[in-house]
């Protein structure tokens, strides 16, 4: 069968070509004859008996992978197949049940191919055990027979249903799963450890309890052991029983002693028979364990040792100290007098068996022989003893020695005295008596040793001393001192009296901070309960008296914790520089003495900025007034704009987000200019949106709007607009009756307010009876006075100056209103010669009446009086508070000496150099009304 790993086959019962079976020649041409002869008569009843099919693969392959083809395998007709003519139904294959098996394969309905899933197979977690069950849907191990797989192998069971009808049939598949080296050996501890007695002969063999384990089978599996360092003395050998397991065993190589090495540590390695091989290792640690091959020695083999006969009992003489190289109980030794040692040595001089000391034991007295031959024996398990000869020579006194007798003051026990630490100077001790049991000598005694101790005769009493301090004693300077009463007679004699002052500690101590002032800093926004500092104070007292608790001073925020025990200072909520920059507060440091102790430090805890403020505008919205024509790179207004933040993240940066091509910003002071001079007839005002980023990282920003409004200056003339050339001309009938409008000049003017009020007047006139035509200053509409009269026929030019209303001069254009009055227009080109010639016009300087309206509004009169009555009564109000405004402003400067102005709010929006008499306009005299 084509595709991965083998297949076996069995269909009917009758056994197939390429299936795997080993058949000899004979049987294999008898085989084909009788297919040749039953094939085509059974082929179809063979399709309802059952069929096994076998098929293997490696474990963890991927999905998609194709098993097998059972339509292929299982031979079953197909489309195209013996029987073109027959019409084929298609076939189904499905799984019966869809067990632990299904999950690891794809069953392809229609062709039948068996693929990998995306369940990868694991064969040491499908089989873990290697038992011949048989599992529906599932996986068991095979025992090996001639069609199966081997007993290493691991199974899974399928079975599949054949269909339709006539070609139904159970197909038993079966998938061996074959192993890879995926694991790699691991010893189930991680320290082996091995006992060797150290008197183990040379080729001794040790199993090793732990072997290495490994779930792949075969030659997977573990193949070798090895030692890293065998030290010239150990090897390695493995051997293996009848269910191949493998049993690694430690084989000494050289002799061991375990006085000269107790312990050797290596490491053993695992490792499989894969390609490439793994390996686990473990460290393994040999222990030599001892044997009674040691006795005990003596290092001398003679003391001598000299002793005064005036020795009191139990005065310690000698020891003796044998050693044994072994251990436990081979190294065990007593001690013992030989047999040959005399009995009065015996009894004047006691053994101790176990730490070999020698004790005087009786009394000498002048019958005691001054020589003693002490022969020891140091005895071992199973060993021959040891021996020392202790020579003792006894040096006979005849006076005995001063006696040192005390009286305990102070609280004493087992010669110790307790003393409080604070005790008063010349707190008495003791008392001591010095006397001399013969009563033959003077003794006199002296203290011996460092101290705030004195010993002084204790008058008027005679060999009696007081022992007494001599300044206040301190626990944490000392707290053991060791003196001596020394007593000595006149011949020499001395005696030692051992004091032993033991000073007991008082709660005298206060808690040391490490530092008086704690300088701390934490980030603002900090998480809840963030760590500042851990305190830490000590306190010299002993016991419960040296032991600190800390709190917090009253003037910590209650935000604020501080462990009693730990002393860990902690904050409980976010901190915020913007709010609070700096803290200041007290802690305390108390001891559990009785009365307690405290001492108090200074915590300082400085917030360190973060940029967590956007740049804040004054006002989110902007107005400034400017006049036109105002100069490139003037100052129109100052922007104001905050950041709470420090340092960098403080630093605010200005920049124009849109019209930059005309406006610019001093980014460090906020100064907005334009560029070029502005022209309201070409656009009135301008919104504008600036930008503040500061200098975080990363940078906050935040946005204003700025609207920029042009105020008018005078600076274009009225335009005339009608007529539209001086060239041309009007019929006007001598029928035409007085005060009939004959014609109008009209006029715009781009600027705006007052600026582009405009006034008609005729300022020339020329033709028969000039005065006969008159102007509307206000509508420009001309209209006749006069009737017309037969000597009054002919060309009239009237000159029209057509004037605006600006300040602080008002601008004017001039237009030629050309009236041919005749009845009828006879002769074009004469009129138009008229025409061409200049005119001889003298110019009046009559002031034009002025109209407050603009031109280009056409309202009557009348309708326009009460309007022009309430103008001029404001115009004057306003005069009068402007004039008294500037007069105010005058006498304020006069009582400053001049003092340059204050810097104005970003509101105000004219140039400071406009002059004021601008804001002083008086209204202009109104006429025609």
């Amino acid at each position: 069968v084509k595709g991965r790993g083998n297949v076996w086959g069995l269909a009917g019962g009758v056994p197939r070509l390429g299936m795997g079976l080993r058949l000899g020649g004979k049987v294999l041409l008898h085989l084909l004859l009788f297919l040749l002869f039953v094939g085509p008569f059974n082929c179809f009843a063979s399709y309802s008996r059952a069929t096994e099919l076998f098929y293997s693969l490696n474990e963890g392959l991927p999905a998609g992978v194709l098993i097998g083809s059972l339509a292929r395998d299982l031979r079953l007709p197909t489309a195209g197949g013996q029987h073109p003519m027959a019409p084929q139904p298609p076939l189904s294959f499905t799984l019966a049940s869809r067990g632990l098996g299904g999950q690891y394969v794809q069953l392809d309905n229609r062709s039948g191919e068996l693929h990998t899933s995306a369940v990868e197979i694991d064969r040491e977690a499908l089989c873990v055990e290697s038992s011949e069950a048989t599992i529906f849907g599932g996986a068991a191990a095979a025992s090996s027979s001639s069609s199966s797989p081997s007993s290493e192998s691991c199974l899974l069971l399928l079975d599949v249903l054949v269909l339709p009808q006539e070609y139904f049939r159970l197909v038993k598949v079966k998938i061996a799963i074959r192993d890879v080296n995926d694991n790699a050996p691991c010893f189930p501890v991680p320290h082996i450890h091995l006992s060797v007695p150290e008197n183990a002969p040379v080729n001794t063999r040790l199993a090793i309890e732990h072997p290495a384990l490994d779930p792949d089978v075969g030659t997977n599996s573990v193949q070798t052991y090895r030692l890293r360092d065998n030290y010239g003395v150990f090897t390695l050998d493995v051997e293996e029983n009848e269910s191949g397991e493998r049993t690694p065993y430690l084989i000494i190589m050289g002799a061991l002693d375990r006085e000269t090495r107790e312990e050797y540590v290596t490491v053993i390695v695992a490792e499989d028979g894969g390609t490439p091989p793994l390996v686990g290792s473990a460290t393994l640690t040999i222990d030599i364990s001892d044997i009674n091959d040691n006795c005990p020695q003596f290092s001398d083999s003679q003391l001598n040792i000299t002793l005064y006969g005036n020795s009191s009992l139990g005065t310690h003489v000698a020891t003796v100290h044998a050693v044994d190289m072994d251990l436990g109980s081979n190294a065990q030794i007593t001690y013992s007098y030989s047999q040959k040692v005399p009995q009065p040595s015996r009894d004047l001089f006691h053994l101790d068996e176990s730490t070999g000391a020698i004790m005087l034991s009786s009394k000498v007295d002048g019958d005691t022989p001054k020589l003693h031959r002490l022969i020891i024996l140091g005895n071992g398990p199973g060993c021959i003893p040891a021996v020392i000869t202790v020579l003792v020579t006894i040096i006979k006194v005849m006076m005995r020695p001063p006696q040192v007798v005390p009286r305990f003051i102070a609280n004493e026990v087992e010669g110790v005295v307790y003393l409080k630490e604070l005790e008063p100077v010349n707190t008495p001790i003791a008392f001591f008596t010095i006397k001399d049991p013969d009563e033959k000598y003077k003794v006199n005694c002296y203290l011996d040793g460092d101290g705030p101790f004195r010993l002084s005769p204790y008058k008027p009493y005679n060999n009696e001393y007081l022992l007494e301090t001599t300044k206040l004693l301190d626990y944490e300077t000392q707290q053991l001192y060791e003196i001596s009463v020394v007593a000595w007679n006149s011949e020499g004699f001395h005696v030692n009296k051992i004091i032993k002052v033991q000073v007991l500690d008082d709660n005298d101590n206060s808690p040391v901070f490490s530092q008086q002032l704690i300088e701390l800093s934490i980030e603002e926004n900090n998480v809840p309960n963030a760590f500042l500092t851990k305190l830490h104070a000590t306190d010299a007292d002993s016991g419960e008296r040296g032991q600190v608790s800390y709190f917090l001073g009253p003037d910590a925020p209650s935000y604020f914790a501080l462990d009693k025990t730990t002393g860990v200072l902690t904050v409980s909520t976010q901190l915020d520089r913007e709010e609070k920059e700096k803290y200041r507060y007290t802690v305390k440091a108390v001891d559990s003495g009785f009365p307690p102790r405290e001492s108090i430090a200074t915590v300082t805890i400085t917030v360190l900025d973060k940029n967590d403020n956007s740049p804040r505008f004054i006002n989110k919205d902007f107005s400034f007034f400017v006049p036109e024509n105002f100069p490139g790179f003037g100052e129109i207004g100052v922007i104001s704009v905050t950041d709470a933040d420090a340092g960098q993240n403080g630093w605010v940066a200005l920049s124009v987000l849109n019209g930059s091509d005309i406006f610019v910003i001093d980014t460090g002071k906020g100064v907005l200019r334009a560029k070029v001079s502005l022209d309201r007839e070409q656009q009135s005002s301008y919104v504008l949106w600036i930008e503040a980023v500061d200098g975080g990282d990363p940078a906050l920003s935040s946005t204003a709007k700025i609207t920029i409004l042009l105020l008018d200056i005078n600076d274009n003339p009225p335009l005339v607009l009608f007529p539209q050339s001086n060239m041309s001309y009007l019929l006007v009938l001598p029928s035409t009756l007085p005060g009939s409008p004959i014609t109008e000049v009209y006029a715009v003017d781009k600027d705006t307010g007052m600026n582009a009020v405009i006034a008609y007047s005729i300022i020339g006139r020329r033709g028969p009876r000039p005065e006969s035509f008159r102007i509307d200053p206000k509508t420009g509409n001309i209209t006749l006075e006069e009737s017309l009269m037969q000597n009054d026929y002919g060309l009239y030019r009237l000159l029209v100056k057509v004037s605006d209303h600006g300040y602080p001069e008002p601008l004017h254009s001039t237009v030629m209103v050309n009236l041919f009055v005749n009845d009828t227009v006879s002769n074009e080109s004469y009129i138009e010669s008229l025409l061409r010639k200049e005119p001889d016009i003298s110019v009046e300087e009559k002031q034009p009446q002025i109209s407050i309206e603009p031109a280009h509004k056409k309202l009557e009169s009348a309708s326009c009086m009460p309007t022009l009555v309430a103008l001029s009564i404001i115009s004057l109000g306003s005069t009068a508070l402007v004039t008294g405004m500037g007069i105010y402003i005058c006498l304020r400067k006069g009582k400053k000496h001049h003092r340059p102005d204050e810097n104005l709010e970003v509101q105000i929006p004219l140039n400071g150099r406009i002059n004021l008499h601008m804001l002083e306009k008086k209204p202009m005299e109104i006429s025609n009304i």
